[in-house]
């Protein structure tokens, strides 16, 4: 029996499941033999090595990178060659593009690079189609925008939405707050710093069980589903932020867009139009959560043309040296900083201070 006919007959007996608390132990358990199924599609066993495939992934530029993710001809190609002046060809049928096309632009100083992907369809996370490492592509980038036929988005945002999903990609979450810890022995401590509505001890030692973990500290810290606890105990799960694209409103009226303009993470564009670019700019650098470091040379002014470009959360002196040489930190005495992280400007601070955005920082070498 397939993987595939697996993973339908799980999916089957799922859905004839009524949900209850009679059935939830029933469901953990499935829920964990389906993201098992899964994940081996993902990385199939057998060492049965092809030869080298077509080269699919693109070397990493700039400071972050966004990757354009959608069907076939919702205008992924028009927005990215009207964006970044990269020509990926378009044409009026659907999957013009066939493997990645990369572009740059340089935006408030850091450079982002684009990824046109290829259309995915339906069934991509079972191998459909280039579905497989469109998806692989998309787990590498800092922020994916999912462009959507404003004509029919919704059907196609849950179609996309449900094969992110399937190869371990969270769009717009936090990592649940689980703590987890396998042991040698001592069987598995279970506890819950607060009110469970799905589980309880039982599924959770199921779901294990399901994973050959019989030793283990599990720490639930919040109102957690067993898809949450599939998901650490899996640790293979990327949580990207998401912006949902919905292009071509040159075709509807005003007032459906005011409608749309209410929708959590939207932006309405018209790629052939060029409408509405800055305001989607404008999201994805509050969604990257970038962090710009100005240098400034001993008894010179700071250099505000071209920033060091920091990813949030790491945003260190420490980080800052490393970023432009690794050697660096080696010969630094103290650093001064100016800007909002400091008290004074300026102030002496060491390698574990963290800086904050557009903050200047002159280096003091030993």
């Amino acid at each position: 029996m397939s993987v595939l006919a697996k993973i339908a007959e799980i999916e089957n007996e799922m859905a004839r499941t009524q949900k209850n608390k009679a059935t939830a132990h029933h469901l953990g358990l499935l829920k964990a033999r389906l993201a098992k199924l899964r994940r081996e599609l993902i990385t199939p066993k057998g060492g049965s090595g092809g030869g080298p495939g077509e080269g699919f992934d693109v070397a990493k530029t700039g400071d972050a990178r966004v990757g354009f993710v959608g069907f076939p001809s919702v205008g992924k190609s028009t927005l990215l060659s009207n964006l970044a002046g990269v020509y990926s060809e378009v044409a009026a049928y659907e999957f013009t593009t066939l493997t990645t096309v990369p572009g740059v632009i340089r935006y408030k100083g850091a450079k982002i690079q684009l990824l046109d992907l290829p259309g995915i369809i339906e069934g991509a996370k079972d191998g459909k189609g280039r579905g497989r490492q469109v998806i692989a592509v998309a787990r590498t980038c800092n922020l994916i925008l999912i462009v959507l036929d404003v004509l029919k988005p919704l059907l196609h945002k849950k179609l996309i939405e449900h094969e992110l999903e399937g190869f371990g990609i969270r769009l717009n979450k936090q990592p649940p707050n689980i703590g987890f810890k396998k042991k040698d022995k001592g069987g598995i401590n279970f506890t819950a710093t607060c009110a469970q509505s799905e589980l309880d001890g039982d599924t959770v030692k199921t779901i294990l069980a399901e994973y050959k973990i019989h030793n283990a500290d599990i720490t639930l810290r919040s109102d957690v589903t067993a898809d949450d606890l599939i998901d650490v105990v899996e640790g293979n799960r990327v949580y990207i932020p998401c912006i949902y694209v919905l292009n071509k409103i040159d075709q509807i009226s005003i007032e459906e867009l005011d409608i749309i303009y209410k929708v959590p993470h939207t932006v309405p564009i018209s790629a052939h139009h060029r409408w509405n670019f800055d305001d989607l700019l404008e999201r994805m650098w509050d969604y990257l959560q970038l962090v710009r470091i100005y240098t400034k040379p001993k008894g010179q002014l700071p250099d505000y043309t071209s920033p060091v470009v920091l990813p949030n959360g790491r945003t260190s002196v420490e980080d800052f040296c490393l970023k432009i040489h690794k050697n660096l930190i080696k010969e630094l005495k103290y650093a001064l900083v100016w800007g909002s992280s400091v008290k004074h400007n300026p102030q002496k601070v060491g390698k574990d201070h963290v800086m904050e955005d557009e903050d200047v920082i002159q280096l003091v070498k030993k």
